[in-house]
């Protein structure tokens, strides 16, 4: 993939010196030293020796500091006509490719792009739903890799929605597609395997855990199935990934209330007992179906909720901001002690299309948008106006619009 760089990594070099002996000899002659003896000549010299010494410089140049750049996106939820919009592209089956035309070039630039999928899916693609019980069919996790994702997270409220062989088939698709998966595990043993991506010689890893599983509960012989906010739980599968060799470690939270901006006492509480661990690096928050702020906890990153990236959900069912979102861009760069920190944030505004088949469009009110020029730009100042209304490009944090052209 074509990586586009949101700063410049800087280059360290040390110099290290040797030295080499060079001795040269050289005779003088002292014409005065000749001595005249009766019956001939004798002659005497004085040899003088003069060492000289060279000094070679050797100079080692040591390879530039890791970097990578990263892509967090919100909920991809499967409402009724989202599904039937994809079925309208499709000669046979689905096609969900075509939504996510405006932000393919996005999502692909990035080193790692992480999305969400708030859904089961189905492993034969039948008994396809929206909701309230969601089951969504395999051409959604294919869109999904068309698009430039690298992986997915899949714990959510709506994860245990087809109940235990729901997590199953879901697990299934991603392996048979060729694409991680974390939030979901078929075993106990797959449950606390870390999920490693190697990113740029960067070793990342990704957890996913949902606060909820709508009222249904996993059966007792199978906790495992879909992983729950439970702070120690997310520090000790965090340090068993820095144990597999991890130098940076994802939390992605699906968590907060429903259309509300402002982070839940809930979320700000969990926040502070799993950021602060050592081994977890970065929070990422989806769920409240809206954006949330961007901030930090002392010097690490969370961003409370990425919103809607691809729904139904609009102002006739919920909230205006509801068809808002943003993918989130997160740079990493390695510092001088060889850790792996975040560098900067940025963010994209989105806005989803419902007229013309639920494109996700990117919100940057350009003019000839087909008439939505006006409705992107004022989706893009509500999502502004959340998203930086903590940090702002002084503390790193800043809009980030691909270039035109």
């Amino acid at each position: 993939m074509t990586v586009r760089r949101l700063l410049v990594a800087v280059a360290f070099v040390g110099l290290f010196a040797a030295g080499g002996l060079l001795a040269a000899a050289t005779i003088d002659r002292d014409d005065n030293a000749e001595t005249a003896v009766a019956g001939g000549v004798e002659s005497s010299s004085t040899t003088t020796t003069t060492t000289t010494t060279t000094t070679t410089t050797t100079t080692t140049t040591l390879p530039p500091p890791r970097t990578a750049t990263l892509a967090f996106t919100g909920d991809l939820l499967p409402h009724g006509p989202v599904v039937r919009a994809a079925a309208a592209n499709a000669t046979e089956g689905w096609d969900f490719r075509p939504m996510f035309d405006e932000v393919r070039p996005i999502l692909s630039a990035a080193d790692l792009a992480i999305c969400h999928v708030e859904s089961p899916v189905s492993r034969d693609d039948t008994d396809i739903s929206g909701y309230p019980v969601f089951n969504a069919p395999r051409a959604l996790v294919e869109a999904a890799i068309d698009a430039g994702y690298d992986g997915c997270s899949t714990a959510s409220n709506h994860a245990f929605d087809r109940r235990t062989d729901g997590v199953l088939s879901t697990i299934e698709v991603f392996e048979q597609l060729g694409i991680p998966q974390a939030g979901m595990a078929d075993s106990a043993e797959a449950d606390v395997e870390p999920v490693l991506y190697d990113v740029n010689d960067i070793t990342i890893a990704h957890i996913s855990a949902t606060y909820s599983l709508n009222g249904f509960v996993m059966p007792d012989d199978k906790p495992y199935l879909v992983d729950l906010i439970e702070p120690a739980d997310i520090i000790a599968e965090a340090a068993l990934a820095r144990e597999a060799g991890a130098d940076f470690v994802i939390a992605s939270l699906h968590w907060g209330n429903e259309y509300q901006q402002t982070p839940s006492s809930a979320q700000v509480q969990w926040l502070s007992e799993i950021l602060p661990s050592d081994d977890v690096d970065l929070v990422i928050g989806h769920h409240a179906h809206v954006v949330q702020p961007v901030d930090k906890l002392d010097d690490e990153w969370v961003v409370f909720g990425l919103g809607n990236f691809l729904s139904n959900q609009s102002v006739n069912c919920c909230v205006t901001a509801s068809q808002d979102g943003m993918i989130a861009h997160v740079t990493l760069l390695e510092n001088e002690a060889g850790e792996i920190e975040v560098e900067a944030v940025g963010y994209t505004p989105t806005w989803v299309d419902r007229a013309d088949g639920y494109v996700i469009r990117v919100a940057n009110g350009e003019p000839g948008r087909d008439g939505i020029a006006d409705t992107l730009a004022a989706s893009a100042a509500r999502t502004a106006e959340v998203v930086m209304g903590r940090l702002g490009p002084t503390d790193g944090l800043s809009e980030w619009l691909p270039e035109e052209g």
